[in-house]
């Protein structure tokens, strides 16, 4: 019993994309040479590959990397997560394809980013096993939001749990306007080709070396005209000749190579999005995809650019995908080499690069970003020179020598730029805004394991977060730990990796000590006396104290309130000083004092023995001594809190949030339809591990982010317990 599939690419016929194309002018075989590269925008595709972790979306790459690279073969068996934006330019046709595979874990979303600002089109790769997550949903209303054209993949066809026509109904679902262009033919839980919708034939792997197009027998005919009429009436709905679902409702046969002009429109303005069945270890469907990417999708010149300031902010002017314009490019991704050093992904906007030109590097991020990137100071310098062009291809590359507007290359070399900065020339500099930069919410305290690496530490996390905008480090005065903020555990592990491998550093990972405060709940008189005589001059101060609570947010106050004499005035700003010491040491478990008066009193001195540094130090002995369970409490960072949950998962995160001791303020529509947004303030120290167990509870598709708004009472109980540890 065999069960059909839509119809494909191979070696002869193309997908009708390719109005009246013969076989031999539509054939995707016939490769540009390596040398040969793009000579104007319109011979440039760019594509990023998104979807689920474990959507089968670096297999596939592979595989079509494997189908245009010379010598190039996929891996056997199931190849590992990609954790690291990848990319290769492969000649299919006409054109060059920057193809982009980006990490589905959702701790490296910033790569996920990137690779949309570096493509003009995205293909999304859903598992017909597992169907369509929340993460995916998302990430399709991002790109519908800037208009980007979208395609859709469906991998694991061979899988026991394989659905794909309920697996294009969630697509549908999902998605929108998405029919799909070929149906798979599985033959005893294989899948051995495809059924062309509109052609109404079939490709067959089955068939010797690679593919063979034949006419579909009986069977195969009936179930491609059962799904053909839904795919022409959904193009043609979108045609520009409004007559032409009329003339076709009323039962007029519409010329395939008139659906095919209209399909590739609607693909490429983002209003028809097909679906291919795929199976990248037998190479079914890879070459539709390459083709759909050479003929449905668009090129950079007809694709929007982001929006380019001045340094200074002021408008830059208009910028169009012109390589006679001016330079404007973006670097979208760097890494380190052990070999070449520093390689930096760029996406060329406009102009034309080429090696060992001077550019003038920009960063802003500190402008764009809507949190904390110290890191990453505003920087412009025009020390820089273009090092060597290469062309990604996978893990390898090719050299080159010159990248036009439109293409994705790899620049060597280039020292002061980081990811997100601006590449353009020197007399005209430029400011690319930045993608959306996802805010890194997980801490981890590290410390180098020997203390001769402490120095290779410093340079080496310098060096990572020149590479990546996801990550944020803290060097903490009060608890005396260098924090490391991730996107998640994934990303923490990437990390820590990275230092071991690429700049032999070892670390130890230690748990996150949270800056508490200590203050005075009751009011307290207190005497501080310090009386010392051992031969000579001793020491002699003596000083009263009353101390009181404030509201929070106080602050210290001293009040001098000596009457007679009994300090000498010379000493009173002593007093003050060892007071307000004393309070920034904290006066029981370490931590600074806040909110409380503290006045003078009374006092005593002696005419030789008190001194300046006496009465400093007999206010601290004070203070210490006032200081106990019962007048001090400790007091916590409370970060306000907003999260977006889908509606399903909001009782399992307010339960989550009364176990953390958070006090939720209310609840209301996100503004994708289906989430919910949640107010709330959460104690600092319940969130240390929250983006992870957010991501649990929501099942994967909540979002958070947190600021901090005051302190406020600690437990008791886990005051002694954190207390207890070094401050």
């Amino acid at each position: 019993m065999e069960t059909l599939a839509v119809g494909g690419m191979n070696r002869r016929c193309a997908l009708p994309l390719v109005p009246g194309a013969t076989p031999e002018e539509g054939d995707p075989m016939n490769r540009v040479s390596d040398a040969g590269r793009p000579s104007s925008p319109e011979e440039i595709r760019n594509v990023v590959m998104v979807g689920a972790s474990g959507a089968g979306k670096t297999a596939l790459f592979e595989a079509l990397t494997a189908a245009r690279v010379p010598g190039r073969r996929s891996r056997e068996g199931a190849p590992p997560p990609t954790v690291v934006l990848a990319a290769a330019a492969l000649p299919t046709g006409a054109v060059t394809v920057n193809l982009v595979d980006t990490p589905g874990q959702p701790d490296f979303v910033g790569d996920v980013r990137a690779g949309l600002r570096a493509a003009d089109a995205a293909l999304f790769v859903v598992s017909a096993a597992d169907g369509v997550d929340e993460r995916t949903r998302l990430l399709w209303r991002e790109c519908d939001a800037v208009g980007m054209p979208r395609a859709v993949a469906v991998t694991h066809l061979e899988q026991a749990r394989a659905d794909f026509e309920a697996t294009v109904t969630a697509c549908q679902r999902a998605f929108g306007d998405a029919e799909p262009l070929a149906l798979p033919l599985v033959v005893d839980g294989a899948v051995v080709g495809l059924l062309n919708l509109l052609r109404r034939s079939v490709t067959d792997h089955r068939e010797g070396d690679g593919a063979a197009d034949r006419e579909a027998t009986p069977d195969e005919a009936e179930l491609i005209d059962a799904q053909r009429g839904d795919l022409i009436e959904s193009v043609i709905e979108e045609s520009e000749d409004e007559s032409l679902l009329e003339r076709y409702l009323g039962g007029e046969e519409v010329d395939t190579d008139t659906v095919s002009e209209d399909l590739r429109t609607a693909i490429a303005t983002a209003r028809f999005f097909p679906i291919l069945p795929t199976h990248a270890p037998s190479g079914v469907g890879v070459e539709a995809l390459l083709e759909l990417c050479e003929h449905g999708f668009p090129s950079p010149a007809s694709a929007a650019i982001p929006t380019v300031y001045t340094p200074a902010g002021a408008g830059f002017g208009p910028v169009t995908c012109d390589p006679d314009g001016p330079l404007v490019a973006e670097v979208v991704r760097t890494t380190t080499d052990p070999f070449v050093g520093r390689l930096s992904l760029v996406r060329v906007f406009s102009g034309t690069l080429r090696p060992d030109e001077p550019v003038h590097v920009s960063g802003h991020l500190q402008h764009f970003a809507s949190h904390l990137v110290e890191e990453h100071a505003d920087h412009d310098s025009d020390d820089e020179r273009v090092g060597p062009l290469a062309v990604p291809v996978g893990d390898d590359t090719r050299p080159t020598t010159a990248a036009i507007a439109g293409d994705i290359v790899l620049v060597s070399k280039l020292s002061a730029a980081e990811t997100s900065d601006t590449l353009s020339h020197k007399d005209r500099p430029a400011l690319v805004e930045p993608w959306a930069l996802p805010n890194p919410l997980l801490p981890v305290a590290v410390h180098a394991k020997s203390k001769g690496d402490e120095d290779k530490l410093a340079h080496a996390l310098q060096r990572l977060v020149a590479e990546d905008v996801t990550m944020r480090l803290e060097h903490n005065a009060e608890t005396h730990q260098l924090v490391l903020w991730a996107m998640g555990p994934a990303h923490v592990d990437q990390l820590i990796e990275a230092l071991s491998s690429r700049y032999h550093v070892a670390v130890e990972v230690e748990p996150v000590r949270t800056s508490l405060r200590e203050t005075f709940v009751r009011p307290t008189k207190v005497q501080g006396r310090l009386v010392k005589q051992s031969g000579g001059h001793g020491q002699y101060a003596v000083c009263h104290l009353e101390i009181e609570p404030l509201n929070r947010g106080a602050g210290v106050e001293f009040v001098d309130k000596v009457v007679g004499g009994a300090v000498p005035r010379q000493f009173i700003p002593s007093v003050e000083k060892g007071v307000r010491t004393q309070l920034e040491k904290g006066v029981l478990a370490g931590y600074p004092v806040v909110d409380v008066r503290v006045t003078l009193v009374d006092g005593k001195a002696h005419s030789v023995d008190s001194s300046d540094m006496a009465f400093q130090t007999a206010a601290g002995i004070a203070l210490r001594e006032a200081a106990n369970d019962a007048t001090v409490a400790m007091l916590e960072p409370v970060d306000s809190v907003r999260i977006e949950v889908p509606d399903e998962a909001v009782g399992s995160v307010l339960a989550d949030l009364r176990g953390r001791r958070g006090q939720v303020h209310g609840t209301e529509p996100a503004e994708v339809p289906g989430r919910t947004v949640i107010q709330a303030e959460v104690p600092a120290h319940e969130l240390s591990r929250y983006p992870v167990e957010l991501r649990s509870v929501s099942h994967g598709t909540g979002t958070f982010s947190r600021s901090f708004v005051r302190y406020d009472y600690m437990p008791p109980a886990l005051a002694r317990e954190l207390a207890a540890g070094p401050a």
